[in-house]
């Protein structure tokens, strides 16, 4: 049977497919399909200090291969997580990765506190957020803030420390070598790129904050190059997502630097898209001789 094992950040994934923070909240509706024990890990939708309602809606819209979301990290808070959700996710053998967001390295301390003492096995520091002391510049867009925050979560967290980097900057490997060099212990790339729809009809936009991020198959290529662009660049684990829908698209993905996978927006069309993929890149694997670890940073540039 073919070795799917993979290490990030220390944690050991018994296979590389993990579902992507946003997009599969806590599990639970999915465990009615398949046991979640069959995945890497899950990360859970992204968490804030306190419980938050998101935005307005239209806040969903589909695009040509894709959607765009203005959700607005609506979630219960941290600490109603830990009381009512983590329990029920530690009846699985899956591994737990917690994403947060914070208006203030602060509030992501503190966060970093409540979940390294809850237990989980690494947490995801979503840098894409509203730095409410540099005028609401995004953590991401500026190597010196990505560092601050980084720095701030890894002096307060026991578990290992993953930060999320934003595509919408103009230097990726710039920011990643930042947080590399603030101690991070692991890369997740890429977060959603900055998107917009108009209504004809109303000639207004499609959704009520006008902007979301867009992902599925259309952010992918991209999400190939930025992981490509960042292994060539730093030695920290790499989870790498973007439009994964297929045991293909993880594989590529690995070959261009990736050390497990996320399946995201492809578990809105299909509940089963991450067991799928899992064994599409297991029959993969089988059928060229490899384990999961020899597959990546396998691409061989002309």
């Amino acid at each position: 049977m073919t070795d799917l094992h993979v290490e990030l950040a220390g944690v050991t994934l018994k296979n590389p497919i993990v579902v992507a923070s946003g997009t599969y909240g806590f599990g639970r509706e999915y465990g009615q399909f398949y046991d979640l024990s069959k995945l890497g890990a899950i990360c859970v939708k992204g968490l804030t200090l306190q419980r938050r309602e998101g935005n307005p809606p239209p806040r969903i819209a589909e695009t040509p291969a894709g959607i765009l979301n203005s959700v607005g990290l609506q979630n219960p808070g941290v600490d109603e997580f830990i009381a009512k959700e983590l329990p029920f996710l530690r009846q699985y053998d899956v591994k737990v990765i917690v994403n947060i967001s914070g208006n203030t390295p602060e509030e992501y301390g503190q966060m970093c506190e409540k979940l390294s003492e809850a237990g989980v096995d690494l947490i995801e520091v979503n840098i894409s957020c509203p730095n409410v002391k540099a005028g609401g510049l995004a953590y991401g867009t500026r190597p010196e803030l990505a560092a601050e925050v980084t720095a701030v979560a890894k002096a307060h967290a026991t578990a290992p420390v993953m930060v999320k980097l934003s595509p919408n900057v103009t230097d990726i490997v710039t920011i990643a070598k930042a947080v590399e060099d603030a101690g991070a212990d692991a890369l997740s790339l890429i977060n959603t790129l900055l998107g917009m729809r108009i209504d004809l009809r109303t000639r207004r936009p499609v959704l009520k904050n006008n902007m979301g991020g867009l992902s599925g198959p259309a952010v992918f290529p991209v999400a190939v190059r930025m992981v490509y662009q960042v292994r060539q660049a730093t030695r920290l684990p790499i989870l790498g997502m973007g439009g994964v829908a297929s045991g293909r698209d993880a594989a590529e993905l690995m070959m261009a630097g990736a050390d497990a996978v996320a399946v995201g927006t492809a578990c809105f069309a299909d509940a089963y898209a991450p067991v799928r993929t899992r064994d599409e890149l297991a029959r993969y694997l089988e059928e060229n001789d490899l384990n999961a670890r020899e597959l990546t940073n396998t691409v061989r540039p002309w």
